[in-house]
């Protein structure tokens, strides 16, 4: 019988090629085995061979979608194999975006079965989990063993046509799919019993899992604007000319804190946007747009507000995963409050 071809797809950083600096890495296809694909392949334990690794910097390919699934659709064609795997991507946004995509492309214009896997909160996980097998993965590669160990076996029976079983059971993440089955006990029987060891604080596992939302109290309204000391902080990816800090266009790992001390008015020559996830024209022009540095400066003359914090806080919202925002957020909080600042106004795209 002959072996199960695989075609495996990572990013410039696995490839060994380099980090952020070559994150604009063009799709490339390499035979045989790469990366994270030495791991994958010896899992195969000789059921299955991975024939060749496409490699793609995540900033080219999040900057140039459609151009860069077309030529690794393409790519992949040459090979016809039986499993197409993505990653896996941890908990790193722009990559795990780019896995999902081209899995997701792959899988619909070439038929062929496809697998990747991330951590739950990557962006791409949320995104892609419907339409795509997810592994659920560590947050960082320190989970590879893990990872691979739970994608092998499934890349198998997807390549093989078998029956997938359960997100518990396989390993991937929930993609939202019902399906009926015969219960021993009819619902309502289900649902006091689970509601008796709930009330007696004993484990149990809902049938219907709810979204947790987020949910933050107000504080209380500044009593005094006039004496209010106020900063800004967006997601909107307002930075100094030429993004010194190179933060990323999408799936930001940083953000910058920028001094404006004496700035009335951000200009095209002074200031721009770094964010990949909208039409940049207008912000370009006119950074105050996005980042209303001009109408505080105003409102300061007036004596409405009692004053602008001398420094801004920006990173980039576009596919960030929620765990690095939360830590962001962290972070330039503490600082504010211990730089006395009484109120911020957060602006978005």
């Amino acid at each position: 019988m002959a072996k199960i071809k695989a075609v495996h797809y990572i990013n410039q950083f696995f490839a060994g090629i380099g980090g952020e600096e070559k994150a604009d890495y063009k799709p490339e296809v390499r035979e045989g085995i790469v990366g994270p694909g030495m791991a994958i392949n010896a899992g195969f334990k000789g059921e299955a061979e991975i024939v060749a690794t496409i490699i793609c910097g995540d900033s080219y390919f999040n900057e140039n979608i459609e151009e860069a699934k077309s030529e690794i659709i393409e790519m992949v064609k040459k090979y016809d194999p039986d499993i197409f795997i993505a990653g896996p991507a941890f908990n790193a946004g722009r990559y795990g975006v780019a896995c999902g995509t081209i899995a997701d492309a792959v899988h619909k214009e070439l038929g062929i079965p496809v697998l990747t896997g991330m951590y739950v909160e990557n962006p791409g996980a949320d995104m892609f989990k419907k339409s795509v097998y997810i592994v659920s993965t560590k947050n960082s590669a320190a989970g590879m063993r893990n990872a691979v160990k739970q994608m092998v076996p499934l890349a198998l029976k997807l390549a093989k046509g078998e029956e997938i079983e359960s997100p518990e059971e396989e390993g991937y993440i929930a993609r939202g799919v019902r399906k009926n089955y015969f219960a021993e006990k009819r619902g309502s029987e289900r649902a006091v019993d689970m509601l008796l060891k709930k009330l007696k604080g004993e484990e149990f596992v809902t049938e219907f899992p709810m979204p947790d939302f987020d949910r933050v109290e107000p504080e209380a309204a500044i009593k005094d604007m006039s004496k209010a000391k106020i900063a800004l902080v967006t997601s909107g990816g307002i930075v100094p000319k030429g993004n010194p800090d190179h933060i990323e266009s999408s799936s930001a790992s940083k953000y910058g804190k920028y001094d404006i001390e004496g700035i009335k008015d951000l200009t095209k020559e002074t200031h721009e946007t770094a964010h990949g996830g909208y039409d940049p024209v207008y912000a370009n022009e006119d950074p105050d747009r996005v980042l209303p540095v001009d109408v505080l400066r105003d409102l300061e003359k007036e004596g409405k507000i009692g004053s602008l914090h001398r420094y801004f806080y920006t990173t980039v919202g576009n596919g960030t995963a929620v765990a690095s925002a939360k830590a962001f957020a962290e972070k330039i909080a503490k600082e504010l409050l211990s730089d006395g600042v009484n109120a911020v106004i957060l602006t978005s795209t």
